[in-house]
């Protein structure tokens, strides 16, 4: 499998090496290989704490914040091809995998209606659900994609999370503030989701070790089709918004940097 590493995914990268050395050095292997997801979820995660954080203590031009959501939204298209839909092609079979695709982009449609228009996203149990939705294919998917996983290729798509999670937070939690809510209720909702996501993911992580590799194939393509309807339905909106005139290239500079960088790497 090709090594993809955003730029962003280098700092996950070496704490992802070091786990790997340490496990290495020393037996038990199902502990390192959790103490690794641990550190993984915590970075990605940590990164919707310090965008939020960034969101409201910091300025964020919203030129820069609509490029960076069109990069990463480039950089995890390649990614989720790559190393989630690529893989579980040939380890089950062409229609099951998109039927499975498919079926996860449906499944995250139907909810976001829920969330969007029946729900509601105005009090503090709407915004928080609004705020995991988005977020729970991706993490399901980076738990899953933990699983026999090595330290380069884990990096590729949390990178592409970890990028993807700055900006977007940032500009989430700026327009809660915008709204008249306090920052510290700003900020406990934006741990919330953390909190919740990072469950996803090690859930997804744990409940999913030892399965066979067609359940793997089939929740991998599940997860990474309700991403792609994210980046669609969510993400790609929001860049467009903010910076109409350089989105796209932004988001073509995120798939050809992520390809550039697998094919120097492979």
């Amino acid at each position: 499998m090709p090594i993809i590493s955003p730029p962003c995914a280098m700092p996950i990268l070496a704490m992802v090496g070091a786990v790997r050395s340490i496990s290495s050095c020393g037996e038990g292997g199902e502990g390192a290989a959790m103490l690794m997801t641990l550190v993984v979820v915590c970075v990605v995660s940590g990164a919707l704490l310090l965008g939020a954080a960034w969101g409201l203590y910091g300025r964020l031009p919203k030129v820069w914040e609509g490029f960076l959501i069109a990069l990463a939204g480039g950089a995890l298209i390649y990614s989720l091809i790559v190393e989630l839909i690529e893989p579980s092609v040939q380890t089950s079979s062409l229609s099951l995998a998109m039927a499975s695709v498919f079926a996860g982009a449906l499944v995250f449609t139907g909810l976001d209606y829920l969330v969007d228009e029946k729900w509601g996203s105005d009090g503090g149990g709407g915004l928080l659900a609004a705020i995991t939705l988005d977020g729970v294919p991706e993490n399901l998917a980076l738990g899953v994609a933990l699983i026999g996983a090595g330290a380069p290729e884990v990096a590729a798509l949390a990178g592409s999370i970890f990028l993807s999670n700055l900006p977007e937070a940032a500009g989430g939690a700026k327009e809660m503030g915008e709204n008249n809510r306090s920052k510290g209720k700003v900020m406990a909702l934006w741990a919330g989701a953390a909190a919740l996501l990072s469950a996803a993911a090690i859930i997804g992580n744990v409940a999913l070790e030892g399965a066979s590799d067609e359940l793997l194939a089939i929740t991998r393509c599940f997860a990474a089709g309700a991403v792609v309807a994210s980046l669609a339905t969510e993400v790609f909106p929001k860049a467009f918004q903010e910076d109409h005139h350089l989105s796209g290239l932004a988001t073509v500079l995120g798939l050809v940097l992520a390809y550039a960088l697998a094919s120097i790497g492979g």
